[in-house]
């Protein structure tokens, strides 16, 4: 397990922290669970408040009165605001108001009359976790920092949640260790004077789709804008991705009109069809100020590279690790060529885009409308007139429909149709997983959908919030990956200002089978060309994963030859080392094997660290 003083030589956007009471026990618990070099902000006693890694520029505090506030991460407030604020706060719940003003992704933390306040980011991109420690309710930013406070070893049964595909909500959301809680993304954690009794409240709430596309295109235009500019105001040289589609093509013609020196990354694709350079070349004629950088396509990790080599400190499993080694390979470049920050296009999909499913209520709301496009969904998508009568006529609440999955946890991939319509991609189990792995999954789906409410009542925008939750999951370790190769990343489509911007379009201008991302190309009329503007489609890069199964088959099967898995009893060790010498096997292709390299790879990076235990605590102290 992990402490406080895991990580040497923090950088810029690698900040993490715990964060404590005014209390002598809190204090104790903070000196038994920290090393030299851990950062500290003290209480207005002298006592430990937050504690943990950062660089200077990832954190603003101030205090004023009887109250102190602490941002942590990017955003644009700075000292003198902050105090402004704390001066004039009564009440922790006038935070919220602040929390959903501010642009940028940051913790905001509060302390006020010894209550707390700790709370991540709507999209999921910055979390909160808490647990109970020697009595003393201690808040974190990442899961194994409590963990290792405690002492604990993952819970097996969450071990066998992860290995389904998709993990739906709310399980998705849950720690890897029972003992330590997730704070859900749209709430705050609240620590009463005590020190020992705790709620969750609500902070954010999605907007209302009610927006047409005239009126929220510019909306989302300052959003995205703001965003990008948190990241380039103070100038340096900062460097992009520009894969020629229209999300990263937007980012980086806004950090072209800040004071910031850009580069533009391209990684052109192996398949000859992929037409990712000539966008990206297309875009360049218009950035005559912005160097661009052409890497050779062949020089490009595969998918699967170097899984074995993987040895981050992630604090729950992620899929992301498959291209951990094609998302850092260029950063130690760009460093070399100044950059500060790496810009990424990564998130537009999820919010310029939006589920199909919104449809299921316009069918009913606005029927003549829905029936023709959805027409048009099915000429587009190839759907099955069956199947999409019965996927429209589906209209069973969010908890029952999970509690049907639980019961249909294997077999092939349900159709196309009934995902996009429904309440999204049904979780699934496949052959290598053990009946007792199984066993525990079911239950733990039956336990949840016993109480299960979907993000949103409209399964459009419960399907787009679990999908930017989704994404933020992942991105939120390979951001901490990064950081730690030296160049920390920032996506700006998924800070909560342009998430919300976008939510608030009407459903069905913001998803049309008649126009591609139909939002951003209003938005960004006028910012970026209009040749660039007519892409409509992107790269998929399938042939890189599938190279990347022939050229790391060997890697898959060291992987499964020691497996932690296996030796847990969640996984048929002999199945997998049989599929990892047949890579060409078809069903390979729908990326089945993700979820379980994601829980074997995370294992072992944590049978990699020493093992720590929660020192006693001393019962006096005058702090760190």
């Amino acid at each position: 397990m992990t402490e406080l003083h895991e990580s040497a030589g923090t950088g810029p956007g690698d900040a993490h922290f715990a964060v404590f009471t005014d209390h002598e026990d809190a204090a104790a618990v903070a000196r038994s669970s920290t090393a030299p070099g851990t950062r500290v902000l003290e209480h207005a006693s002298g006592r430990p408040w937050l504690v943990g890694r950062w660089h200077d520029q990832d954190v603003v505090a101030a205090r004023a009165g009887r109250a102190a506030l602490a941002v942590i991460g990017c955003c644009p407030v700075d000292a003198a605001q902050l105090e402004r604020h704390a001066g004039r706060l009564g009440d922790l719940a006038e935070l919220d108001a602040l929390a959903r003003s501010l642009p940028g992704s940051f913790h905001l933390v509060a302390a006020l009359d010894g209550r707390l306040r700790v709370q991540g980011t709507a999209s999921g991109l910055r979390l909160v976790f808490h647990a109970s420690v020697n009595g003393v309710r201690v808040a974190a930013s990442r899961a194994d920092v409590l963990a290792g406070m405690l002492g604990i070893e993952p819970d097996p049964e969450q071990l066998a949640v992860r290995l389904l595909w998709p993990v739906p909500h709310p399980l998705a959301e849950e720690s890897m260790w029972r003992g330590v809680t997730a704070v859900p993304p749209q709430d705050a954690l609240i620590v009463a004077g005590d020190g020992r009794t705790v709620r969750h409240s609500r902070w954010w709430t999605p907007p209302e789709p009610v927006r047409t596309l005239a009126d929220g295109a510019p909306v989302v235009r300052d959003a995205l804008a703001a965003a990008v500019d948190v990241r380039t105001r103070q100038g340096g040289v900062v460097s992009c991705d520009l894969s020629g589609g229209l999300d990263s093509t937007s980012v980086c013609f806004l950090a072209a009109r800040s004071p910031a020196r850009v580069i533009a990354s391209t990684w052109p694709g192996r398949d000859p069809a992929d037409t990712d350079l000539y966008w990206a070349e297309q875009a360049m004629r218009s950035l005559p100020d912005v160097e661009h950088v052409v890497w050779d396509a062949d020089a490009s990790p595969l998918v699967y590279t170097d899984l074995l080599a993987v040895d981050d400190l992630l604090d729950e499993p992620t899929i992301g690790v498959m291209d951990r080694s094609r998302v850092l390979h260029h950063l130690p470049n760009m460093a070399g060529r100044g950059s500060r920050l790496h810009l990424t296009g990564i998130g537009g999909d999820h919010v310029a885009w939006c589920s199909e499913a919104y449809y299921h209520r316009l069918a009913r709301t606005r029927p003549l409308f829905a029936l023709r496009q959805l027409r048009g969904f099915r000429a587009l998508w190839q759907w099955p007139l069956g199947g999409m009568v019965r996927a429209l006529a589906d209209s069973r609440p969010y908890g029952e429909w999970l509690a049907d999955r639980g019961g249909r946890l294997r077999g092939p991939l349900p159709a196309t149709v009934g995902t996009s319509l429904g309440w999204g991609m049904p979780p699934r189990l496949f052959d290598w997983i053990t009946p007792d792995a199984e066993q525990a999954v079911r239950r733990a789906l039956g336990e949840a959908a016993e109480h299960a409410v979907p993000l949103h009542p409209d399964r459009g925008m419960h399907a787009d919030l679990e999908q930017i939750r989704a994404c933020t999951r992942i991105l939120r370790q390979w951001d901490r990956m990064a950081a730690r190769a030296g160049v920390p990343m920032a996506s700006p489509f998924l800070d909560d200002r342009v998430i919300e911007a976008c939510l608030a379009v009407r459903p069905g201008e913001r998803v049309t089978p008649w126009r591609y991302k139909p939002v951003l190309t209003a938005a960004m009329r006028g910012i970026v060309p209009e040749a660039c503007l007519r892409r409509t489609n992107k790269a998929t890069a399938s042939r890189d994963a599938a190279d990347g199964l022939r050229e790391h088959r060997a890697d898959l099967l060291a992987l499964w030859e020691d497996s932690r898995l296996e030796k847990l009893g969640l996984v048929d060790g002999a199945a997998l080392r049989r599929l990892a010498q047949r890579p060409a096997t078809p069903e390979l292709r729908e990326a089945i094997l993700y979820s379980t390299i994601s829980v074997e790879v995370w294992l072992r990076g944590l049978a990699s660290r020493a093992p720590t235990r929660p020192q006693p605590a001393p019962t006096s102290g005058t702090g760190l």
